[in-house]
């Protein structure tokens, strides 16, 4: 029997939040709150530069554990960028692969340029609760 293959596609989130890079972290962990998420895509400014992400664990980690000011430090100061996309069609035990092997918690899924989705831990172990596989 041949088993099915469940692409990023497949489980990847349409919704995301993106905010600009010059945001301060206080207007993220607005964000964050008022999205009940814990990635945001952080924009381009132009054609030639890529996506950022932040997490929630680097406003943890960076701003908070170091005694920072949220309404001092800048979005783009804390980002990690460019951001580690993978393609639609992938099959997600590669994905899983991709966060193991690169210490990732989260990605985007593009095509062509262009953020379809983002697939992050639970967006992975959904479809498994769903299968026998």
């Amino acid at each position: 029997m041949e088993k099915k293959v469940i692409k990023a596609r497949d489980v990847m989130r349409t919704q995301f939040v993106e905010i600009d890079g010059l945001a301060t972290v206080k207007e993220a962990i607005n964000a964050f709150r008022d999205h009940d998420i814990e990635m945001l895509l952080v924009k381009k400014r132009d054609e030639h530069d890529a996506h950022g992400i932040v997490l929630l664990s680097d406003i943890v980690k960076k701003v908070l554990a170091k005694d920072k000011s949220v309404e001092r430090v800048n979005i783009y100061e804390i980002m990690s960028k460019p951001v580690i996309s993978i393609e639609p069609e992938i099959d997600v035990r590669y994905c899983a692969r991709l966060f193991g092997n690169f210490g990732l918690s989260h990605t985007v899924v593009s095509e062509g340029g262009k953020v379809l989705g983002v697939v992050g831990y639970k967006e992975l172990l959904i479809p498994w609760s769903e299968t026998d596989n």
